[in-house]
């Protein structure tokens, strides 16, 4: 008998607008400086790149969330999109927000994982923000909180058992991200991904699978989008590496395919 063959999709997305960029002096006041929460805005832009994804071609089987609030934030809001119980299409796109919308919570399901949080480096978040404590998060239950009642699957364990260390180098945390992309696709070959993570991550889904690429800008909520084929039996899986399907720019990644030498003269 000839193996069936089926290909896997994976989806990488930014969280959405930050509340400490948008408005600095929250730092000033914050209790958890390093772990800021979205603005009005970008709950908005997460529920409308949720109705996005809705549409994107194929269906969202699993979500898997940084535990930072941000990106959990962007999760819900996306995983309220794609679980929407509505008569037609046409009555979610009209909705401007979340707010009020009943969910199916049976289409999804949603887990966090540590190997999807930011990178854990001085780039990227100030030492004088960082937890004096080392206590990152509150406890694992009290974050599955922010995401929709009745999606989470508390079966899946994570592959990352406890947070990278605090002043992982840049390097380190990019290759923690291909790690851990290929990791979650592995375990799950036979359902599409949507990754909710960070910029950096983002980026590497980019960089590491399209041969020259250089990521210059990955806005909020872009996402990329990779597929590859899976030939499987009863007794195997055969897999192959993702190929980047994003074009640059139309999903807010931004990226050069390969350098010119005469621009770098």
């Amino acid at each position: 008998m000839e193996p069936s063959t089926a290909v896997q999709n994976l989806v990488v997305m930014r969280h959405g607008d930050r509340m400490d960029v948008a408005v600095p002096m929250w730092l000033t006041h914050a209790d958890r400086p390093w772990d800021p929460p979205l603005t009005d805005d970008g709950l908005i832009r997460a529920w409308t790149t949720g109705k996005r994804l809705r549409a994107i071609g194929f269906p969202i089987h699993r979500v898997i969330v940084s535990p930072f609030l941000r990106c959990l934030q962007t999760a819900r809001e996306v995983v309220s999109a794609l679980c929407a119980i509505v008569d037609d299409e046409t009555q979610l796109l009209a909705m401007e927000t979340s707010e009020g919308v009943a969910i199916d919570p049976s289409k999804v399901k949603v887990s966090i994982e540590y190997g999807l949080c930011e990178a854990l480096c001085v780039e990227a978040i100030k030492p004088e923000y960082a937890p004096k404590d080392g206590i990152w998060f509150p406890d694992l239950s009290d974050l599955e909180a922010k995401l929709p009642i009745g999606t989470i699957d508390h079966s899946v364990d994570m592959v990352y058992k406890e947070l990278p260390q605090w002043k992982e180098t840049l390097a380190c945390a990019r290759s923690r991200y291909y790690a851990i992309f290929k990791d979650l696709a592995n375990k799950f070959p036979h359902e599409n991904l949507l990754l909710v993570t960070h910029g950096e991550g983002v980026g590497v889904s980019v960089s590491s699978f399209l041969k020259d690429a250089q990521v210059f800008e990955v806005e909020y909520c872009a996402y990329s989008h990779l597929q590859r084929p899976m030939s499987f039996d009863s007794s195997e899986v055969t897999e192959t590496d993702f190929k980047v399907l994003t074009a640059n720019g139309k999903t807010g990644v931004h990226f050069l395919e390969s350098i010119d030498p005469k621009l770098l003269e």
